[in-house]
Formats: structure tokens, C-alpha cells, sequence
């Protein structure tokens, strides 16, 4: 059985969202779904590790991040992992 024939599975909403464990292909509906998932749970500050590798990944994500209006501000995590996550503030859903 490949990947594409599996059936979906369950990410646990508990405010990081490790991205080493999908596609790239993926990112694009994945970020925006667990965000609105988190805010619906109450968790307004979301931590996505996107690793730093070449950087592509973490502008993706950043380019995102920018056209959601529930983001209030993201920023590279301030601890040792600085540019392999971005913390995210989400504005609380109305």
C-alpha cells in the first residue's frame, strides 16, 4: 500500500503542528486547517516547526501565515530552535 491509498489520520490539536511528518504538497490546506482547529479549542499561540533546511519551507509557511486574517503576528521561535519554527498568535474566533 503507498502513502496515497492510506486511509486519513487524526493530528492531535494541542497547539504544534510539526510539519517533518506531512508532504509539502500538503502545507498549503494543512496550516490554515490546524490553525482555525486550534483557535476553535482556545489555543490562540501555535508553534509550527517547519526545520531550517533551505529556508523554502519556512517562507512558505510565513507566506501563508501573512494572508490569514486570524493571524494577529508570527515570528521565528526565540529559543535554540529560532529558524526551524515560527510561533504564531491567532486572533480568538468571533
Amino acid at each position: 500500500m503507498n502513502l496515497d491509498e492510506q486511509d486519513p489520520f487524526e493530528i492531535p490539536i494541542d497547539g504544534t503542528l510539526d510539519l517533518h511528518t506531512f508532504s509539502p504538497k500538503d502545507v498549503k490546506e494543512l496550516v490554515p486547517d490546524y490553525l482555525e482547529a486550534c483557535r476553535e479549542k482556545g489555543i490562540l499561540s501555535v508553534r509550527i516547526i517547519h526545520g531550517k533546511g533551505t529556508g523554502q519551507l519556512r517562507q512558505f509557511v510565513h507566506t501563508i501565515l501573512q494572508r490569514l486574517p486570524y493571524v494577529a503576528t508570527f515570528y521565528t521561535a526565540p529559543d535554540a530552535s529560532h529558524w526551524g519554527a515560527t510561533i504564531v498568535d491567532l486572533y480568538p474566533p468571533n
